[in-house]
């Protein structure tokens, strides 16, 4: 009896044993992962508050587009080099390296060119952008080419624009003076001829337009030269029909040089036969 009251307590003893270090590894795992949760939370916390933005994507891709068209030939036909401290330069648009980034497959096909994963309109890529590759956007001060679109006329190149309504002159006189001073930052007159011909370029370009009293239209000195596309159609129609063309020539002229001979051949037979 003692042997087996012995036992019996050592069974109980065991299983007290595993019942405490099953609620030991228990309570570890339990307290673990909710250190977990809140590191999750709190990671999650700081990435959102870290890439908050404010600075419209749209209306830097508006203002880019602007300079990529309306200014940039200029500045390479001048061969001239824009600084870092200008804030048109490339490398002051926060949102560049994604855009570079951007892969229009088809209409309805984009593509990101960092993960190469596929969407079916280009906002839903610029929301794969915000969310999966906000780390590539440096959004220190003077990045955020939205900015600077009063002074750059963006809303002429916005498809979405609204109505122009009426001038407001205290707007257009802030628009040039932002204007005027990106013409002093980007082309300062004391670096040289090419600097002060693209000074005065911009100056004619877009800060002129700033004005109430019915100046000149934004882009009077015009942009990127295209290619006409009706133009360039035509061309390789006509390229494609010219072999063609001259090849029904061709068997025309085989088919009357031998009409030409029948009738001979039948005109001889007929002399012929008078003869006799």
């Amino acid at each position: 009896m003692a042997a087996e009251a012995e036992g019996v307590v050592r069974i109980y003893s065991f299983s007290l044993a595993v019942l405490l270090f099953s609620l030991v590894l228990h309570g570890g795992a339990a307290e673990q992962g909710f250190q977990q949760d809140v590191g999750t939370r709190t990671l999650l916390q700081d990435s959102s508050h870290k890439h908050e933005l404010h600075c419209s994507r749209e209306r830097s891709r508006a203002a880019w587009k602007v300079v990529e068209e309306y200014l940039m030939p200029f500045v390479e036909k001048q061969q001239f080099q824009l600084s870092k401290r200008c804030r048109l330069n490339p490398q002051n648009d926060m949102f560049r390296e994604q855009e570079e980034h951007k892969i229009h497959v088809d209409v309805n096909d984009w593509k990101c060119g960092f993960c190469k994963k596929s969407f079916r309109a280009e906002k839903y890529l610029d929301k794969h952008f915000d969310n999966r590759h906000s780390n590539l956007i440096n959004d220190s001060q003077g990045r955020c080419l939205a900015d600077l679109c009063g002074a750059l006329h963006c809303d002429q190149v916005i498809e979405s624009k609204k109505p122009k309504g009426k001038c407001n002159p205290a707007a257009a006189s802030r628009n040039r003076h932002l204007c005027e001073s990106l013409a002093d930052s980007c082309f300062p007159v004391s670096e040289g001829p090419k600097a002060s011909r693209l000074h005065e370029f911009f100056l004619r370009q877009f800060c002129d337009a700033h004005t109430c009293s019915g100046g000149p239209k934004p882009f009077s000195k015009g942009g990127k030269k295209r290619t006409n596309v009706l133009w360039l159609a035509s061309s390789i129609l006509i390229i494609l029909l010219l072999p063609l063309f001259y090849l029904l020539v061709y068997l025309h002229r085989r088919e009357m040089k031998t009409v030409v001979k029948d009738f001979r051949r039948i005109g001889k037979g007929g002399r012929n036969k008078k003869a006799s």
